[in-house]
C-alpha cells in the first residue's frame, strides 16, 4: 500500500507540473486547470489513505460544505469582484496552514519540525491577514489610499522582534504553548501592517505576492506533518507566484521592495499642470470615425469589468472585421485589479486568443492603428509615465495609445485612474471623450453599425 501511495504522489505532482505548464496560454488555461484539479484530487485520496483515516465523517461533511459554498460562489460571483475573490482564497490557503501548522504541534516533536510548525503559521497568518486588507481595498470597503503613520517602520522592526523572539523561546520551550500562541498573533498583526501601506493601484503585484505566500505556507506545513506532495504543491505556487510578481513589477518599472515600502500615491505627487481642453464625441460621429478604419486597436481596463461591456465589445469587434478592419486587443500586465483580469474578461466573451497582445507586441503597431479605444483604462494608458518626470508613475511601460491616429476613450467621467493621478492623454490633440456608461456606449455604436 505504502508503495501505491507514494507512486500516487508521484503522479499527482506530474499532473501539478503539467496542468501549471498549460495554465501559461489563454487556449489551454482551462485545460490546465481541469489537470490540476484532478491532480489535488489524486493527492487527497492518498494523503487519507495514507494516513489511515478510517472515520470519514467530518471529512464527507466538510467536502459537502465546502462544495456547495464554492458551488455558489462560483455561479454568484460578478467577474468584478474577481480579484477580491481571488485575495480570499488566497488568505484562506495561509489561514489552512496555520492550522496545519497548529495540528502538527508536538511537545516531542523535532527541531527541524517546530521550525517548519513556526514558518507554516508565521506564512499563514501573514498572508490570512494580509489577504483580508487586499479584500478590503479592492472591494473598497476601505481606502485604497497606503495607510501610513509615523514611526510605522519601528513598530514593524518592534513586531518583527518579536516573532523572531517568541519563535526562538517556542523552539527552545515547546512544552510552552504562550509562546506559539504569540506567534500567531504577531503574525496576523504583521500581516495587517504590510499590506496597509500599499495604494490600490500596486494590488495586482499584492495579489501575486500573497498567491506566493499562500504557496510557501503550504510547504512549510507540508514539512511539518511529513507530506510530500504538500511540500512539491506549496513549492510551485510559491515558485509560480515569485515568478509572476516580478513580471508586474517588471511592468510598472518598479522593484518589489519599492512596491511595499514607498505607500505608492502618499509622496511625490506631479506638478506640471495638464495643458489643452477635452473634445467629448458622440456616439453618431464616433460611428463614422469607426466605420472608415481598417486598424483597431482596444484598449480594456477595469472600467470595462465594472460595465460588464466585454460581451458587447466583441459584438462591435464583429461588426468591425466585418466592415474590413483588423481589429486587436492590447493587454497591459497589470490592467484591471489582479493579474491577467481582462484575459479572463475576455475569454469569458470568446475573443479568439490570437488577437489578445501584450503591450510589447502593441506598441510597435499603434502608429498604424486608426482608432485606439481605450474601455475603462487610465493608469496603463497614462503618458505621463513617459512625458511628466515628477509623476508618481514616471518610467512606467505603458501602451502608447496616443500614438495612434485617433484615440476614443471611454469613461463615465474626468475622475481620476486607481492610482489617483491626472492623465494628460484625455487632452491631446487627438483623443476624443465618448463619456457614458461603457456597455451602452459601445452598445449605441453596434446599434449604428446594424
Amino acid at each position: 500500500m505504502d508503495n501505491l501511495i507514494q507512486f500516487a504522489y508521484i503522479i499527482s505532482a506530474a499532473l501539478f507540473i503539467y496542468g501549471l505548464k498549460q495554465l501559461g496560454s489563454p487556449a489551454t488555461a482551462r485545460r490546465g486547470n481541469m489537470i490540476s484539479s484532478t491532480g489535488m484530487l489524486v493527492a487527497i485520496v492518498a494523503a487519507l489513505l495514507d494516513q489511515g483515516i478510517v472515520d470519514y465523517q467530518w471529512i464527507v461533511i466538510g467536502v459537502v460544505i465546502g462544495g456547495a459554498i464554492g458551488a455558489f460562489v462560483a455561479r454568484t460571483v460578478e467577474m468584478t469582484s474577481m480579484p477580491e475573490m481571488v485575495a480570499l482564497f488566497n488568505g484562506f490557503g495561509g489561514m489552512a496552514s496555520l492550522l496545519v501548522g497548529l495540528a502538527a504541534m508536538s511537545p516531542t516533536a523535532a527541531t527541524f519540525t517546530l521550525v517548519t510548525i513556526v514558518l507554516s503559521i508565521l506564512i499563514g497568518g501573514v498572508t490570512f491577514t494580509g489577504s483580508l486588507v487586499a479584500y478590503g481595498k479592492l472591494s473598497e470597503r476601505m481606502t485604497s489610499a497606503p495607510i501610513m503613520f509615523a514611526k510605522q517602520q519601528m513598530v514593524n522592526g518592534a513586531i518583527v522582534a518579536g516573532i523572531v523572539i517568541s519563535a526562538l523561546l517556542f523552539i527552545n520551550f515547546p512544552d510552552t504553548g504562550f509562546w506559539l500562541f504569540l506567534v500567531v498573533v504577531l503574525s496576523l498583526a504583521f500581516g495587517v501592517m504590510v499590506v496597509i501601506p500599499i495604494g490600490g493601484a500596486d494590488m495586482p503585484v499584492v495579489i501575486s505576492l500573497l498567491n506566493s505566500y499562500s504557496g510557501l505556507a503550504a510547504c512549510a506545513a507540508g514539512f511539518a506533518v511529513d507530506n510530500n506532495i504538500l511540500i512539491v504543491a506549496g513549492s510551485l505556487v510559491g515558485a509560480s507566484g515569485i515568478i509572476l510578481t516580478q513580471i508586474m513589477c517588471k511592468a510598472m518599472n518598479r522593484s518589489l521592495t519599492n512596491v511595499l515600502f514607498s505607500g505608492f500615491g502618499s509622496g511625490v505627487q506631479e506638478t506640471t499642470e495638464v495643458e489643452g481642453e477635452i473634445k467629448p464625441i458622440s456616439v453618431e460621429d464616433a460611428y463614422y470615425v469607426l466605420e472608415a478604419a481598417s486598424s483597431v486597436a482596444v484598449i480594456p481596463g477595469y472600467g470595462m469589468a465594472v460595465a460588464q461591456a466585454q460581451h458587447v465589445v466583441k459584438e462591435l469587434m464583429e461588426l468591425l472585421e466585418e466592415n474590413g478592419a483588423e481589429v486587436n486587443f492590447g493587454i497591459h500586465p497589470v490592467a484591471g485589479r489582479m493579474p491577467g483580469h481582462m484575459n479572463v474578461l475576455l475569454a469569458e466573451a470568446d475573443v479568439p486568443y490570437d488577437q489578445l497582445l501584450e503591450m510589447d507586441d502593441i506598441n510597435p503597431r499603434m502608429e498604424t492603428v486608426d482608432v485606439a479605444i481605450v474601455i475603462g483604462a487610465n493608469d496603463v494608458v497614462n503618458p505621463a509615465a513617459r512625458e511628466v518626470e515628477s509623476s508618481p508613475i514616471y518610467g512606467m511601460p505603458v501602451i502608447n495609445v496616443d500614438s495612434a491616429r485617433t484615440v476614443f476613450v471611454l469613461k463615465r467621467s474626468m475622475a481620476s485612474g486607481f492610482a489617483g493621478i491626472e492623465n494628460p492623454l484625455f487632452y491631446k490633440d487627438n483623443t476624443r471623450m465618448l463619456f457614458g456608461d461603457a456597455k451602452e456606449s459601445i452598445g449605441g455604436l453596434i446599434r449604428e453599425f446594424s
